[in-house]
C-alpha cells in the first residue's frame, strides 16, 4: 500500500483528489491520512478503512510530524500566505525528520515574472501582498532536498471539463484560467506516478484561455 497524506483536506481540489482516490481502480493501493484542522468537516469519511482523519495545523510543527510520519507522499493542498513561508518549513522540517522524501505544493502562478503581458501585469498586480512569501516557499522547496513539485495554479473555475497544458519553471505561463478539476488530474497524475514533475515547478492552466487578459468562471 502507498501512504498519502493531504494538508486542508477539506478544500476543494484536496475533495475532488480524494474522491478519486477512493473510488479509482487505479489507486486501489493508496490510504489517505486527510489533516485538517476540524476534522468533522470530512466525518462522512470517518468509516472507510483507507482514510484516517487528523486534525492539524500547518503553523505547528508537532501537527505536521504527526501528519507525515509514515507517509510516501505529502500533499499540500493550499497556498502559503503564512508569515515568512513558516508553514512550508514546517512541512520541510517535518519530513526530513520522518523521513518522507516525495512533496506537492501548491502555489500561485508568476512568482518567476513567468506570466506575460497585460494579464501578467493585473495579475501581479492582484497576488502582490503574498508574493513574497510564495516566492520563498517555492525557494525553500528548491533547496531542501527533497523531492518536491511546486505546483503554480492559474485562476480557477469550477467547471467539469478537465483541460490544461503544462509549463515549466523556465516557460511562459499559458493561460489565464483552469478548472478545478484539471488540478486535481495533474495532482492525481503525480500520486500515480511520482517521478512526473520530480524537482520541477509546474505551472497549468487552460490552453484555450492563452492570450485573455482575465481570469476565465
Amino acid at each position: 500500500m502507498k501512504n498519502i497524506v493531504i494538508f486542508a483536506a477539506n478544500g476543494q481540489i484536496a475533495q475532488l483528489v480524494t474522491k478519486r482516490v477512493l473510488t479509482g481502480a487505479e489507486f486501489e493501493d493508496v490510504n489517505l491520512t486527510l489533516a485538517l484542522r476540524q476534522s468533522n468537516r470530512l466525518s462522512e469519511l470517518t468509516k472507510n478503512p483507507r482514510v484516517r482523519l487528523i486534525e492539524a495545523d500547518l503553523a505547528k510543527l508537532s501537527d505536521v510530524k504527526k501528519a507525515v510520519a509514515n507517509q510516501d507522499l505529502v500533499f499540500v493542498a493550499v497556498v502559503d500566505h503564512s508569515s515568512d513561508a513558516s508553514e512550508t518549513q514546517n512541512i520541510i522540517t517535518a519530513m526530513q525528520a520522518e523521513n518522507v522524501k516525495r512533496v506537492i505544493y501548491t502555489n500561485i502562478l508568476g512568482i518567476y515574472d513567468e506570466v506575460p503581458g497585460e494579464f501578467g501585469r493585473w495579475n501581479k498586480a492582484q497576488v502582490s501582498s503574498g508574493l513574497a512569501t510564495c516566492k520563498k516557499s517555492d525557494a525553500l522547496l528548491a533547496a531542501s532536498g527533497l523531492d518536491y513539485t511546486t505546483l503554480r495554479l492559474p485562476w480557477l473555475n469550477d467547471r467539469d471539463e478537465v483541460k490544461y497544458s503544462v509549463t515549466g519553471k523556465n516557460e511562459s505561463y499559458v493561460g489565464v484560467s483552469a478548472s478545478r478539476q484539471s488540478v486535481a488530474d495533474l495532482v492525481l497524475k503525480i500520486i500515480a506516478n511520482p517521478e512526473l514533475g520530480k524537482n520541477d515547478s509546474l505551472g497549468l492552466a487552460d490552453p484555450d484561455t492563452a492570450g485573455l487578459t482575465r481570469p476565465v468562471y
